[in-house]
């Protein structure tokens, strides 16, 4: 089992790479729950979890929960109960009965990790010097990329070419092909089309560059130019602004959970939950006691 200092260093990995998690971590155990305040685990977007915060009736749970907490970015303390909840509980606290918990209640902190935006920013002039200038102050972390055929990191949600003329096509064409949502050029009303034109694009991508890239405020200083531009990224972002390209409809998510047929709990519909394959498609449980419940009588379990 990893200690926390192993956690710890993972969890850094992990968002050094960009990849969100969630913490996990005990902060209440009444016994005879085999976890301790201080156990800890990291769930994964894929429903890995990589550490203890309990057996694996307690792991599903907080599997489950996880997950959710990954897409809407809020924290959470968890309660676990092996007794129906009955009664108001803290304010702030989400308690939840586990059937299969062994006994004894878990009070666990979940906390996700999910990577700020990236906005990229291509050029050494003074306007991308600026931009360099605002990373982490309004929630973006703003990196330079060194050369034009540098990858772009993990997470990027815009670039911006500030490089004056140089190599700017390579890399406009390369945010373009990625399905960058903000891809903006700093150039002037005349000669940002022409360099629009010599991008071996489709049309309808050109016409999705924004230039002269950055809100109008009147900007005349290279930071109040800097300014604009995020300005205009925030408003994409928070889509307060019209994209100047229709946003395809985000395709349809399959479920999230699904209930174990055994002893009617909710667990994450992930290939890390304990499942199995059959008649039916593929069927999810909280552990692996069920699981063998289900495949002794599977008469016995189908709706």
């Amino acid at each position: 089992m990893p200690t926390r200092t192993d956690l710890a260093g993972r969890a850094a990995a992990l968002a050094a790479a960009g990849t969100p998690f969630v913490w996990a971590t005990v902060v209440r155990a009444e016994r005879p729950t085999s976890a301790k305040a201080g156990d800890a685990a990291l769930v994964l977007a894929d429903g890995e979890l990589d550490g203890f915060v309990g057996g694996e009736c307690a792991e599903s749970t907080v599997r489950t929960q996880a997950l959710e907490l990954l897409a809407s970015g809020e924290t959470r303390m968890l309660r676990i109960m092996p007794d129906p909840v009955s009664g108001p509980v803290e304010d702030g606290v989400v308690a939840l009965h586990n059937p299969c918990l062994s006994g004894g209640t878990l009070d666990i902190f979940l906390e996700p990790s999910i990577p700020l935006p990236v906005v990229v920013v291509y050029g050494s002039g003074p306007i991308a010097t600026a931009l360099l200038r605002a990373d982490r102050v309004f929630g973006q972390q703003v990196r330079a990329l060194s050369r034009p055929d540098e990858p772009l990191p993990p997470n990027t949600t815009a670039v911006v070419v500030a490089s004056h003329g140089n190599d700017e096509q390579p890399v406009l064409t390369a945010a373009l092909q990625a399905g960058v949502p903000y891809v903006g050029l700093v150039a002037s009303r005349i000669r940002g089309p022409t360099v629009l034109e010599s991008l071996d694009v489709e049309e309808s991508l050109r016409k999705s560059v924004r230039t002269p890239a950055g809100l109008d405020i009147g900007a005349r200083t290279a930071p109040e130019v800097a300014l604009s531009v995020l300005a205009e990224i925030v408003a994409v972002q928070h889509e307060t602004a019209l994209p100047l390209r229709p946003v395809p409809e985000p395709e349809p998510r399959p479920a999230v959970t699904a209930r174990d047929p055994v002893c009617g709990m909710s667990v994450a519909a992930v290939p890390n939950s304990v499942h199995t394959e059959g008649r039916d498609g593929t069927v999810y449980f909280c552990g692996t006691g069920c699981r063998a419940a289900y495949l002794d009588d599977t008469a016995a379990y189908r709706s």
